[in-house]
């Protein structure tokens, strides 16, 4: 399946804000009207230190799947918080699937990269593979895109400016779109209802939607999706309450009554559970690209 064309790409012409806090910026620029079903957030970021100093982040479940082009130095380190076996070690650029609990990243410092949240369905068809191989993974990119994967990354590195890197990244990600499978109808109403109900429906109740059993939808919608529709909602859930206490700086009584939450000792659990700590912290730290600064 190709990743860029032989030909060149052709610049759309969309300027590109920069933002920076420190030593760190962040670029972004408007992604094209047929990758925003799929895209859920696009940019590039950096570095700019003299002498880079390693850093820690923790990265808790969002519901979605996350590239990460690196460009400079990659991440040293990347395992499951608490679990004791290897780390898993990626030399160079990642993916990461759908995600049931914390995992904690070590970088040397340095960073240069870009990083894309996915749909679950927009990473089905772009990586052209059932979702559930990638569930609580974290792999390297030519490992789901194969050999033009290093193409892909050498062009980016080269390009002159981020608005030529933004081109021939849109250009590669149409070029998979145009030729992914399409996940069935059925799993793509699934999810939009548990979306849209920021993870607070039954899944007896979707299956009545779509049509089919409980068994079939828990089926085919792993294998498309990467989560069981209930570890779905789950996530989606305890996703809307972390909005609610960072953005809204909603209380935590306040936030487990609009996620549907049992109580606060609820929230509490599901806190511990998915992310390794508690709703006070992450109101206090709060989350960045899906990731809390440890």
């Amino acid at each position: 399946m190709p990743l860029v064309g032989s030909a060149g790409v052709a610049g759309r012409g969309v300027e590109v804000t920069r933002v920076g806090a420190g030593e760190r910026w962040r670029v972004t620029r408007p992604w094209p009207a047929r990758l925003r079903p799929i895209v859920h957030s696009y940019a590039g970021y950096g570095e700019v230190a003299a002498s880079p100093s390693p850093y820690r982040v923790r990265l808790v479940p969002t519901g979605r799947a996350v590239v990460v082009i690196s460009l400079g130095e990659p991440f040293a380190h990347i395992r499951r918080l608490g679990d004791a076996g290897p780390s898993s070690r990626v030399t160079g650029s990642l993916v990461a699937g759908l995600e049931n609990g914390p995992r904690v990243c070590d970088h040397p410092g340095g960073q240069e990269a870009i990083r894309l949240e996915l749909t679950p369905l927009g990473a089905f068809r772009l990586f052209a593979m059932p979702m559930s191989e990638l569930t609580d993974r974290v792999v390297e990119l030519r490992d789901v895109l194969g050999p033009g994967a290093a193409v892909l990354v050498e062009r980016l590195a080269a390009a002159r400016d981020w608005g030529a890197r933004f081109d021939l990244l849109d250009h590669a990600l149409s070029a998979r779109l145009d030729t992914g499978p399409l996940p069935a109808p059925e799993v793509g109403h699934a999810w939009r209802l548990l979306s849209r109900a920021g993870g607070a429906v039954p899944v007896r109740r979707i299956a009545a939607e779509v049509g089919w059993s409980q068994g079939h939808l828990t089926r085919r919608f792993t294998e498309q999706v990467g989560l069981t529709p209930k570890m779905s909602g789950r996530v989606l859930r305890f996703h809307r309450a972390v909005r609610l206490l960072t953005h809204d700086a909603a209380p935590p009584v306040e936030v487990s009554a609009a996620c549907g939450f049992y109580d606060q000792a609820h929230l509490n659990r599901e806190f511990r559970a998915l992310a390794g700590t508690t709703p006070g912290r992450v109101a206090a730290v709060g989350l960045a690209e899906g990731a809390l600064a440890l």
